[in-house]
């Protein structure tokens, strides 16, 4: 979890290689209608993300019900989104890609073809409640290189 540009979808399917474990990236859960609106360069409002967030968490159900794991690049920028993706499950946990807004701004202008302009990351922080100690959160920097990144949050994990 993180936002727009601290690397969510290339840690996340690093992590799950390493774990073994299925990968999605949470923008493929997003509707037409979100990606329309961000491609504009206009956030997106609760409303917009509840039904992104409930396909998310189906997914989720899904495996846990197949008996299988999973890891999902998403945002999750609020608590009560981090809720609705748990849903009562504390074995649902988020790793925090933290980072500074000029690190992740330099990420973006080089990022190319991508839906999310970097116009919206002051949103994303706007938005931001980084999860707190309660929610037990895998907190890791992303000043690091991504093996090394992905190797601190499965060491975390592991404890």
């Amino acid at each position: 979890m993180g936002v727009s540009g601290a690397g969510k979808s290339s840690i996340g399917e690093r992590l799950g290689l390493r774990l073994g474990w299925a990968f999605r990236d949470g923008d493929s859960f997003h509707p037409p209608a979100n990606v329309a609106k961000m491609h504009a360069g206009i956030p997106l409002t609760d409303e917009d993300r509840w039904p992104w967030l409930a396909a998310i968490a189906a997914w989720i159900d899904e495996l846990r019900g197949a008996g299988q794991h999973g890891v999902v690049a998403c945002s999750a920028l609020k608590r009560g989104y981090r809720d609705a993706l748990r849903d009562g499950h504390a074995d649902v946990r988020f790793v925090f890609l933290e980072g500074s807004a000029d690190v992740i701004a330099a990420r973006l202008a080089k990022r190319k073809d991508h839906f999310m302009p970097p116009s919206l990351l002051a949103s994303q922080f706007a938005t931001l409640e980084p999860p707190g100690p309660d929610e037990a959160p895998i907190t890791v920097s992303i000043d690091a290189e991504p093996d090394a990144i992905v190797a601190d949050a499965l060491h975390q994990l592991a404890r």
